[in-house]
């Protein structure tokens, strides 16, 4: 099978690849496999809340808002 992808698209497979130390045809089946099986069960795709849902909220004791005081994010981003 051959397939033509857009540069853009072919540059963020390339970079997937990259990441997750497979070969674009493994991360091609990979995708191909997930793609299939959501719409072979109808099922969207969850989202990071709907994943996460029943954590958001549940810890006690923390800032109710990280924004809210900038030295919450002191060193945020750095490595």
């Amino acid at each position: 099978m051959t397939v033509k992808l857009p540069s853009q698209l072919d540059e963020a497979v390339a970079s997937a690849c990259k990441r997750e130390h497979v070969s674009k045809s493994e991360l091609v089946r990979r995708a191909l496999s997930c793609y299939l099986s959501q719409r072979h069960t109808g099922t969207p795709p969850a989202s990071a809340l709907e994943r996460a849902g029943d954590l958001v909220g549940c810890f006690a004791g923390g800032p109710k808002d990280l924004a809210s005081n900038p030295a919450h994010m002191d060193g945020f981003g750095q490595v």
